[in-house]
């Protein structure tokens, strides 16, 4: 059976030239801007030009062409930015009726109102991308165009939604790590039911640690783990006089932030070290990946957890200890990590040298809303 053949935006294009490239060339270069990108971030691009597709069709009758026009990406952004407010007043501001039809009877288009800011962000940088690599020129540059977006984010009345309501923070990972803890000893009857519920629980308690110290990984690096990225490290004494900690570090390889070369490594010392070789001990991991799918009778698969297991995990720990799930994500380790790091007085660069963040904004950004709340700044009147 013949291949799809790759959406022609995700593909080089070429030149004509003498000395050309071969098609062989094509398709390896190709196939390393794929695989260069990750699994996230292609899955992203491939979802917004199925969109931007769509709404140009709905919208001209014609595919999208390279490079659009700059009048096409104005109206991308007055479809996209409009004000439900003018809307009330005048019918045809914002995005067409038959336009707006035509994406929800494709299933492109699902809530009311006009896009989130983000997303719009989002979409026109991939546009922008896929631009740039068919080599098509930069529209989206325009003064015209950059001035208008900044405007309409400006006046758009939709706050940033939180990826996760609630941050998982030290507090909370402590009681998920005592009310797995005693779910992770031996069994004592031969109950495979039983069995398999103390390997989950190993699992869970490994992983939830794990991702948790190492900076509040994101899913795709915790499901994508791989024993050949532990490499264990010197014990480490313990500033309380007790037994050496044991320690770890996580090659991270390529992250969103970082590339395969960059050698990025997170490090882990002391309780998740000993919960993780625990799992690894009871479900006999010696290769592959880490954290791995357990069936209803107790058998470790050979495949990883995949890459919904990490939310799903901590959503369903969470709502054994009378929390929420629906207020909680994987993305609350990751805020958690930053404020329990800030509130125990952990410098910056310090948090960022562990959590892979680029930008000190970023970083602090995850903490923010939560610090802001209860800080000092926000009870001058108290």
């Amino acid at each position: 059976m013949t291949a799809p053949a790759r959406p022609p935006a995700f593909g080089l294009q070429p030149s004509g030239a003498d000395g050309a490239l071969t098609q062989a060339d094509l398709d390896t270069l190709s196939h390393l801007l794929r695989a260069g990108m990750g699994a996230n971030s292609l899955r992203a691009l491939r979802s917004d030009l199925d969109y931007l597709e769509a709404w140009s069709r709905a919208c001209t009758g014609a595919a999208l062409a390279w490079p659009p026009e700059r009048d096409t990406i104005l109206r991308f952004i007055a479809h996209h930015l409009w004000d439900p407010a003018q809307r009330r007043r005048a019918a045809d501001h914002g995005m067409p009726a038959r336009v707006d039809a035509a994406l929800r009877a494709g299933g492109h288009l699902r809530a009311p109102g006009p896009h989130a800011p983000a997303t719009v962000r989002r979409r026109l940088s991939s546009w922008r991308s896929l631009c740039k690599w068919r080599a098509a020129g930069d529209p989206f540059g325009d003064p015209v165009v950059r001035r208008t977006l900044a405007a309409a984010v400006r006046a758009a009345d939709r706050p940033r939604q939180r990826k996760s309501e609630r941050v998982v923070d030290g507090a909370l990972m402590g009681r998920l790590m005592e009310h797995l803890s005693p779910l992770c000893a031996p069994t004592p009857f031969a109950r495979r039911d039983l069995e398999r519920d103390r390997l989950a629980a190993l699992r869970d308690r490994a992983m939830l640690a794990i991702a948790f110290a190492s900076g509040g990984r994101r899913r795709s690096e915790i499901s994508d783990l791989m024993v050949s990225a532990l490499e264990d490290q010197p014990p480490v004494p313990d500033a309380a006089g007790g037994a050496d900690l044991p320690s770890l570090a996580l090659h991270l390889g390529r992250t969103k932030t970082t590339d395969a070369d960059e050698g990025a490594v997170a490090h882990v010392t002391g309780a998740p070290v000993r919960f993780l070789r625990a799992w690894r001990a009871a479900a006999r991991i010696a290769e592959g990946p880490v954290f791995r799918r357990i069936d209803r009778w107790g058998n470790v698969s050979g495949n990883g957890i995949g890459a919904q297991g990490l939310n799903a995990v901590l959503k369903a720990r969470l709502a054994q200890i009378g929390e929420d799930p629906a207020r909680f994500s994987a993305h609350g380790l990751r805020a958690g990590y930053i404020t329990e790091a800030l509130n125990r007085g952990l410098g910056v660069h310090e948090i960022m040298g562990q959590t892979q963040h680029r930008s000190v904004k970023t970083a602090m950004g995850y903490a923010a809303a939560q610090d802001g709340r209860v800080g000092r700044a926000a009870r001058l009147m108290e």
